[in-house]
């Protein structure tokens, strides 16, 4: 078959050009041309019959019905499942254990399933297969690189579900650009796209990521699926997350944690227990705050180490699983409301676990931190704290406080430093609530306020 005839067409305006040229000549953009098939004006492409309008009040509403995936983890971040005909987009960094996740996921569906391998050969999914326990009759494996081919296996084998790994290095032999442009990743996608919209088979695609964090490709890619997953993890820690950056099924707000075992993914279900497991008591610096992801309250470690810095040169602040925007700006808080000279320290702030949170409600455990650290004061062993800091030091309310409280005190937990408008936890639970209004009440009832804050000397 010849190959169709194809052009250059710029993202921003729409201009048409014979070949790939640095700059639009329609509007003046750079690097904006991607090359998309022309197809002829006489024969155009069938597309789907017309549908019907129909009142809203008809539709179906079990048609969007999510089948389990079996992974009970998956399943909280999906709300329940893969809706059969959506199109899911999974990205993570190299190595984190995308391929893993997807090859267990296929391995506990109900019913046939099929795995297209394009970046590893068939022999190196079989051995990861093996080690998985994920061998089985209805599982297919297809190690292919060409869109029409993949189509095919589609349509002859009709399985249940498909998983692409992945989406930059499938690509039409009919456009003559590389894989992994943005030309075939743009035209692979909504190919696959109409495959499972026609079909009803729910698609799962592995896409990569740049070094920035962001999918890569064109941001098209990110639209045209109904999900986005975003898998996440430190290589050399064994936690694992999975979050819904877009679901058009459900929340985005849910979490899922995985821990990378030997045998694969092993979903967490006590994530408190392992963020706590190795906790040292009495140290200064270590502060305990619960906080919430989605509908999951986890109770994690906040660590801080400062260090007196040398005069002339500037102060470093670190933020390892904290937002380092925000560490900057509570440490302003602190030196200027509450009178804990942490401009004058080097700070090293982290959460303990691998877990990253950026969510507000941490705001008091990380000042309280940072204090104790400078302080050289450790907070009391049975002491929690959560709550917002504003730029005027006030500590403000945090969501979810009673799930907060009600996994601080199944753990064992007896104080709660927290807002001052934050609701009494029912009767029974053991936990005493220690309201504050302002970040220098914290401070004190955190008995913090003894440790003699007064400006280092500069070495």
């Amino acid at each position: 078959m010849a190959p169709r005839k194809t052009e250059h067409v710029c993202t921003e305006c729409g201009t048409g050009h014979p070949k790939w040229g640095g700059q639009c000549a329609g509007c003046g953009a750079w690097n904006t041309l991607v090359e998309e098939v022309v197809g002829p004006a006489a024969a155009p492409a069938a597309g789907p019959a017309a549908t019907a309008p129909v009142q809203i009040g008809d539709v179906d509403p079990n048609a969007a019905t999510p089948v389990a995936t079996g992974i009970d983890e998956l399943d909280r971040v999906l709300g329940g499942g893969l809706v059969p005909g959506s199109v899911t987009l999974l990205g993570g960094e190299p190595g984190v254990g995308k391929s893993t996740l997807l090859l267990q996921l296929l391995a506990a569906w109900p019913g046939r399933a099929l795995y297209v391998s394009a970046e590893e050969s068939a022999q190196q999914v079989r051995l990861r297969a093996t080690r998985l326990g994920a061998v089985r009759d209805d599982l297919w494996l297809s190690a292919e690189t060409a869109l029409p081919h993949v189509i095919a296996s589609v349509h002859s084998l009709q399985p249940g579900i498909v998983v692409v790994d992945s989406i930059q290095t499938v690509h039409d032999p009919m456009l003559t650009s590389p894989p992994g442009s943005v030309g075939q990743v743009r035209h692979c996608a909504h190919e696959l796209v109409a495959v499972a919209k026609q079909t009803g088979i729910p698609v799962v695609l592995v896409g990569h990521v740049t070094k920035e964090g962001s999918l890569a490709g064109p941001r098209v890619l990110e639209h045209v699926v109904d999900t986005v997953l975003a898998f996440e993890g430190e290589r050399h820690h064994a936690l694992r997350m999975v979050r819904a950056v877009k679901h058009r099924f459900g929340p985005t707000s849910e979490l899922g944690l995985f821990e990378m075992a030997g045998h694969g993914l092993v979903g967490v279900p006590d994530p408190s227990e392992l963020f706590l497991g190795d906790r040292r008591t009495g140290a200064p610096g270590s502060v305990v705050a619960p906080s919430v992801e989605g509908h999951r309250p986890l109770v994690v470690e906040v660590q801080a180490l400062t260090a007196k810095g040398i005069e002339g040169v500037p102060s470093r602040r670190t933020a390892q699983g904290l937002d380092g925007n925000r560490l900057a700006m509570l440490l302003a808080v602190l030196h200027q409301r509450a009178k804990v000279p942490a401009g004058s320290y080097d700070v090293y702030a982290s959460t303990v676990g691998g877990v990253r949170l950026v969510e507000p409600g941490l705001d008091l455990a990380v000042c309280l931190a940072v204090a104790s650290a400078i302080g050289g004061v450790p907070l009391p062993n049975d002491v929690v704290v959560f709550g917002e800091v504003g730029l005027a030091g006030e500590v403000r309310q945090a969501a979810h406080a009673g799930r907060r409280l009600a996994e601080a005190a199944r753990l064992g937990f007896r104080r709660a430093i927290v807002p001052a408008r934050t609701p009494t936890p029912p009767d029974g639970s053991g936990l005493r609530l220690v309201p504050v209004a302002t970040l220098a009440e914290a401070i004190s009832a955190a008995g913090l306020s003894g440790s003699g804050f007064s400006p280092p000397t500069h070495r």
